[in-house]
């Protein structure tokens, strides 16, 4: 994950509030300081602390990670994640008994 990101968008949100960095640590029982070094990206929240902040900012924690956490996974695995998004679990069940159909076929060959 990538804390400057998640640190800018919580600064962010802050900011739009009109939140001091005091005011924030204040409502979440943290340090200003505290604050001040994970904006900048020099300091990981705990998933509590993390919670607080999402909190008090009025967004949710998905939010406030989702420009943080960077995909390594290659074109075809994200395509597969795109297709199953929306999905009911019914539907993805289906589809992955489906993969695992046709991978059985061609490990056999066929």
């Amino acid at each position: 994950m990538e804390q400057k990101t998640l640190g800018r968008r919580i600064r962010e949100e802050r900011l739009k509030l009109n939140l001091t960095q005091e005011k924030l640590a204040e409502d979440v029982d943290l340090s200003m300081a505290y604050i001040g070094q994970i904006e900048r990206g020099e300091r990981s929240l705990t998933l509590d602390n993390l919670v607080a902040v999402a909190n008090r900012l009025g967004v949710t924690v998905d939010y406030l990670l989702s420009d943080s956490i960077t995909a390594k996974d290659d074109a075809e695995y994200l395509i597969l994640r795109q297709l199953l998004n929306g999905r009911t679990k019914e539907e993805r069940a289906l589809a992955v008994n489906m993969v695992k159909l046709m991978f059985g076929y061609l490990d056999r060959g066929m």
